[in-house]
């Protein structure tokens, strides 16, 4: 680590020698351009005096940089899990490959150490899992550290060993995939305000849409599945502003534990008020995407459990600070057995339960769907055999359905009610302790309103001009691209969004950085024996059924990006007339209750403002701009269109009565 250092500060001082270089170069060059030479005497004096103090400060930060390394190296001891100390470089998003290499060394000579049998004679459902899998040869200290002989002889939660959630975990064998997890797409700014001129929603009228749901506020496109609890955490929707990054806008090129990226400005500040046009719009739910640190602590469903440090109650802000990691592998392969699956409690309950919201679902309703195998895991009982049980569950997906990919995409991509709203049928507040707060649909566009409206009797907001009952979306891909071209064709979610990489002719990984296969294309739709030359070495594409595999072949890159962006112009195009028919009947029903038009009418075209709403706001929340299911796209935009028409023309004639 103390020849790493030293790298570091050598490239920092590289770094800064040629920054301020650069300065001293560029105001000599304004000052002599402009003639004054008197003042550019004076600005080279002190761009050389600003650089040499600069240069001082760096030699001895290095030297106290390299001290310090020594002094924290000698203090551990050998046996200290390396993998879990592994530091992350500012500007990093990882440690480096020697660093990496060096920790997962260390972690492989512990293994042996702790027998396998002892463990198993409590975590009988991990026993079988790990022992038919891949990792059955892997060693508990390959993911678990602090395993004592107190935990072994007498478990208590005091005692229980650690889960190492850093993505080094796994990358101690999968190091490609963890590498390619950890990119950053830069082709997506880091952060925007979700009303922006060139994005789904609309400008300026997007604030009359959605006031005062939080979404107004900012919004932020998650840069990578590695950085998306920093950027939930960061954005001003969520937390009111409260977690700043430590280096301001510099922290976009950082990474790592997310609380070597940010502080808590209430801690520096106790009297801390929220910044002016933010919001709190949080509550535990919304982490269940972007993290795993908190999931041997969370009950199924997040229901409220003595047992349970964290549920639906808690409060957000004590839970964000104990989470430090994003997404990692564990979300989607089960570390016991390497095996896909499924931890998202709420769509497990989607796809297994027999309440009537979820009998007719997308899933539960389509004959093919993927056969999952739903395991209770009940985390506590080695420790406490007292009721009530601490249960997780988990869903095992089959390896040779191509399908299940999506699913465990799913668990996130998907629209999901995720917070507090209003019963429409006592006008009661529903908080967190609804089950309601945390439930998936499963369903599309066209089928949400009797979902929320009709059987549940839920709203999430009124809007603030039109004083309707709406609705607010997430990001409803699953369902939207369920029963698409592309679905029926068998293609999943990881095939266009993950490319698969090679090596002499064979596949040698899939990379885990996602991204638009517009960017991808020669690993994506030009390899696929759809549209490019045949894909007689991806078996991944083989298979099809043939009804849906008559199309065009032999494309060329500009044929398909060609094909993407016709088909996202086309529902951008259908949005923004939707749009304006919303803003024309949120304006008019707010004038139509001025002139004093009754309530029975007006109720009349504030229902009809609620299904527009749903048909429109559900592209606005789905990513794909339509591409999807561009057939599905227009038909709810349309719809949308002719719902807010319907209820323009009852209040104009009303009003002209």
């Amino acid at each position: 680590m103390e020849k790493n250092y030293v790298k570091i500060n050598l490239y920092n001082f590289c770094s800064t020698f040629a920054t301020y270089l650069l300065y001293c170069m560029y105001a000599i060059f304004i000052k002599v351009i402009s003639y004054e030479e008197d003042v550019m005497k004076k600005t080279l004096k002190y761009s050389v005096m600003a650089f040499i103090t600069a240069l001082l400060f760096v030699v001895a930060s290095a030297c106290t940089n390299n001290n310090g390394a020594a002094n924290t190296a000698s203090a551990q001891p050998a046996a200290d899990n390396a993998v879990v100390k592994a530091s992350y470089d500012r500007g990093a998003l990882a440690a480096s490959k020697a660093d990496f290499t060096l920790a997962a060394e260390k972690v492989k000579s512990q293994t042996g150490k702790t027998d396998k049998a002892t463990c198993f004679s409590c975590h009988e459902g991990v026993s079988e899992l790990h022992t038919r899998g891949a990792h059955k040869d892997l060693d508990c200290t390959n993911c678990h550290f602090d395993i004592t002989a107190e935990h072994t002889e007498t478990p208590i939660p005091e005692n229980r060993p650690k889960v190492n959630m850093n993505w080094e975990a796994c990358g101690q064998c999968h190091d490609n995939q963890m590498h390619s997890f950890l990119e950053v797409g830069k082709h997506r700014p880091a952060r925007f305000e979700k009303s922006n001129f060139n994005g789904r929603s609309p400008n300026p009228a997007w604030d009359k849409l959605m006031a005062p749901y939080g979404f107004t506020k900012e919004h932020a496109a998650t840069r990578s599945h590695a950085l998306m609890l920093i950027d939930q955490f960061a954005v001003d929707r969520a937390f009111g502003g409260q977690f700043q990054p430590k280096n301001g806008w510099n922290y976009i090129f950082e990474a790592g534990p997310v609380w070597d990226v940010l502080y808590d400005a209430k801690e520096k500040d106790p009297n801390f008020k929220d910044l002016p046009q933010t919001a709190r719009a949080v509550n535990p739910v919304c982490m269940n995407c972007k993290t795993m640190d908190h999931m041997l602590d969370w009950a199924y469903l997040g229901e409220p459990n003595p047992k349970a440090k964290w549920s639906r109650l808690s409060n957000p802000v004590e839970m964000a600070k104990n989470m430090n990691h994003a997404l990692n592998c564990f979300f989607c392969h089960d570390p016991h057995s390497a095996e896909p699956r499924i931890v998202r409690d709420a769509l497990i309950e989607a796809m297994t339960s027999e309440a009537d919201y979820a009998k007719n679902n997308l899933y539960q309703s389509d004959a093919n769907k993927v056969k999952a195998e739903v395991r209770v895991i009940d985390t506590r009982s080695m420790m406490d055999d007292t009721e009530p049980k601490m249960i997780r569950k988990i869903a095992i997906l089959p390896k040779d359905d191509p399908r299940r990919q999506s699913l465990q995409c799913a668990q996130c991509h998907v629209e999901y009610n995720c917070g507090a709203g209003t019963d429409l049928g006592t006008g009661a507040k529903v908080g967190m302790n609804d089950p309601r707060t945390n439930h998936f649909p499963l369903k599309n566009a066209l089928a949400l309103y009797d979902h929320y409206f009709v059987n549940l009797k839920f709203a999430d907001f009124k809007n603030k001009f039109s004083g309707a009952m709406l609705w607010k979306g997430q990001h409803p891909e699953y369902e939207t691209y369920y029963n698409s071209v592309h679905d029926k064709a068998g293609v999943s979610c990881v095939q266009c969004h993950m490319e698969t990489v090679e090596k002499g002719g064979k596949l040698d990984y899939t990379s885990h950085f996602v991204q638009s296969p517009r960017y991808i294309l020669d690993a994506t739709c030009l390899t696929s024996d759809c549209h490019g030359t045949g894909a007689d070495k991806h078996a991944n594409w083989q298979g099809k059924d043939a009804e849906y595999v008559k199309v065009s072949t032999n494309w060329t890159a500009e044929d398909a990006k060609y094909s993407i962006d016709s088909i996202k112009t086309y529902t951008t195009g259908k949005m923004r007339k939707a749009e304006f028919w919303l803003a024309q009947l949120i304006d008019t029903i707010a004038l139509a209750e001025r002139l004093g038009v009754d309530k029975a009418t007006l109720d009349a075209a504030r229902t009809q403002h609620t299904k527009a709403h749903i048909l429109w706001e559900y592209w606005t929340a789905e990513n794909s701009d339509g591409f999807h299911n561009p057939e599905l796209a227009r038909e709810s935009l349309t719809q949308s269109i002719n719902e807010s028409m319907k209820g323009y023309d009852m209040l104009d004639a009303a009003m002209k009565k």
